[in-house]
């Protein structure tokens, strides 16, 4: 066996944010202290190397010399804690219209992940796999985020199997806050995917069927709100390509949500949205 230097290149700050949130469950859980493999420190460090280079908790047991049950434990911490100061909805769009924002972005992503087949009966009466997406041809969990104009991440939320469409896991999540931030003053962007969502969800104005063109007035209006919500892809980009984990996840489907909540503060801490 061959031992070598490796480095994390994440911010010191940021494992100490993560090492205070650990701190401050072990106290609520009355852990005694020195009872631990790990300090909050190095279980930070653990923790943030599954985000950041996707490493198997076998890798992280045998670096950190605890066993592999105890590095599933403390990874598992680790993203408890961190998606638990991940804000709702209404913080989130409360705080966009603090700082003048003058719409938001919705868009949806599928999130890969190892599934087993789970078949159930669709709408139309078709025998489906529950967790495979047909539009992005892989298994996965669809995740719903709201982003500001420049395309920062300000919300995510819980995920839903990829069979189900955006439209519909927006209309179970995002929407019954949009609808009142929209009628505030705060509108939403969104691309046509999301035909149907009703008032204040802003998309693109679809062709006329017979082969009619848009009015010139419609056409700029299209060509402007495209160039507005394409920002938004640059909302998980920042997500999946910082924190590499989000790219396939081998954990349960139903992990996803708080592990796209963990990476959604991690990515607020990185960029001082809070501190």
């Amino acid at each position: 066996m061959i031992a070598y230097r490796a480095t994390l290149d994440v911010p010191r700050e940021l494992v100490q944010f993560t090492a205070k949130l650990l701190w401050a469950e072990r106290c609520r859980r009355g852990t005694p202290k020195g009872s631990r493999a790990l300090t909050c420190f190095w279980e930070a460090v653990l923790g943030l190397r599954w985000f950041r280079d996707r490493a198997s908790p076998e890798a992280l047991a045998r670096d950190h010399g605890i066993s592999r049950a105890t590095a599933y434990r403390y990874r598992d911490e680790v993203i408890a804690v961190l998606a638990e100061q991940a804000p709702d909805l209404h913080q989130a769009l409360e705080r966009a219209r603090d700082d003048g924002l003058a719409h938001v972005i919705l868009d949806g992503k599928i999130i890969p992940c190892d599934r087993c087949k789970e078949p159930v009966v669709s709408v139309k009466g078709q025998v489906i796999d529950l967790w495979y997406s047909g539009k992005a041809h892989t298994h996965g969990g669809n995740i719903q985020a709201v982003l500001a104009p420049d395309g920062f991440p300000l919300w995510v939320s819980e995920v839903e199997p990829g069979s189900v469409h955006d439209l519909t896991a927006a209309r179970a999540h995002a929407f019954p806050a949009l609808y009142p931030a929209a009628a505030a003053g705060l509108p939403t962007l969104a691309d046509p995917g999301y035909d149907g969502a009703g008032t204040g969800i802003l998309i693109p104005v679809k062709q006329p069927p017979g082969g009619q063109e848009l009015d010139v007035n419609t056409r700029t209006r299209n060509a402007i709100q495209r160039s507005l919500r394409c920002l938004g892809e640059r909302g998980f980009a920042l997500l999946n390509q910082r924190w590499r984990t989000l790219q396939h996840i081998t954990a349960s489907p139903s992990k996803i949500s708080d592990i796209t909540r963990a990476a959604l503060v991690l990515t607020h801490f990185e960029h001082g949205y809070i501190t």
